[in-house]
């Protein structure tokens, strides 16, 4: 009687993660981590309230947005 081929055991999650990290690389690809700010925290949207107005009283902020409404294209945002 012809012995069965034994089957692999399962891999385990880092296993698989460590081979696709390795397919990535071959096809030229790195890992990068973003760090963005969490809009979820209260903390966050009030610094960044608290930023906004600050600038929106900022003496110059008029001229800075008809600058930014000459020099923007919208139909250029992708």
């Amino acid at each position: 009687m012809a012995a069965t081929p034994k089957k692999k055991s399962p891999r385990t999650p880092q296993q698989r993660m460590a081979a696709r990290r390795k397919r990535l690389r071959a096809q030229g690809l790195r890992p990068v981590q973003h760090w963005v700010p969490d809009l979820r925290d209260p903390k966050v949207l009030a610094e960044i309230r608290r930023e906004a107005a600050m600038l929106s009283k900022h003496p110059e902020d008029a001229a800075i947005d008809d600058w930014l409404d000459k020099v923007r294209d919208p139909d250029d945002w992708s």
